[in-house]
């Protein structure tokens, strides 16, 4: 039951905080691109309050090979978010939600206790072409089911790679989260996948809009 005392602090929470209040709501941005984290801070009039943009760097250790630490993503976003609070602390303060867009198709994989197990297969390394005519003479049909040719640049092929040259690793993984997924993932604790970016790992069935069990075990994984 709410007594007086609590029902005063909600009343002004609500005249503070609801729309109609004369309180700005501000929203922070991040795009996760291969070069860069870049952020923004936004009013709800959609004004651009601040701005800010950490380098990354891309690894390529053999010819065709282009991978990211997920850890430096993270790092980059907090450091891209220090840069937008010192420009406008207040608005900082005021920040109601964060969107995400960012680079699709990387491989980030992670164990059951959601830490990373090797860097990030980015979405232009093309290592796995060999894998992709392995992947469709398993699945005929999985062009078809994923509405895609099947490509080095997507993420299936990438773990069919893995098992074969670092089954170590792949008997480990848990959880393949693409890189905007894995900053969700830092930033909530969640494990979420958007349509469009699923679309893009060779394992969802686009005219159903769900996860293909076909696709999955085709690469020895599973909805589990």
């Amino acid at each position: 039951m709410i007594d007086d005392q609590e029902r005063i602090r909600i009343d002004i929470f609500l005249r503070d905080n609801l729309p109609g209040s004369g309180r700005a709501f501000m929203y922070i941005g991040i795009d996760l691109g291969p070069s860069a984290i870049k952020c923004i801070l936004m009013g709800d009039d959609g004004r651009t309050i601040a701005t800010a943009s950490e380098p990354l760097q891309v690894s390529r250790p053999k010819p065709g090979h282009s991978e990211q630490d997920p850890e430096s993503w993270w790092q980059a976003t907090l450091a891209g978010f220090d840069k937008l609070a010192k420009q406008a602390p207040r608005e900082m303060a005021a920040v109601r939600g964060i969107g995400l867009s960012g680079q699709q198709h990387g491989a980030t994989l992670l164990d059951k206790a959601g830490n990373v197990l090797r860097p990030c297969i980015l979405w232009n390394d093309v290592r796995s072409a060999k894998e992709c005519h392995e992947l469709v003479a398993r699945l005929p049909d999985l062009p078809k089911i994923t509405g895609n040719p099947t490509l080095p640049g997507f993420t299936a092929p990438k773990l069919v790679g893995v098992k074969k040259h670092e089954p170590q690793v792949f008997e480990r993984v848990a959880k393949v989260l693409l890189p905007k997924a894995y900053l969700r993932y830092r930033l909530s604790g969640e494990f979420i996948e958007d349509m469009s970016d699923a679309s893009g790992t060779g394992w969802l069935d686009v005219g159903k809009r769900a996860w293909s069990k076909r696709a999955l075990e085709a690469t020895d994984l599973s909805l589990d």
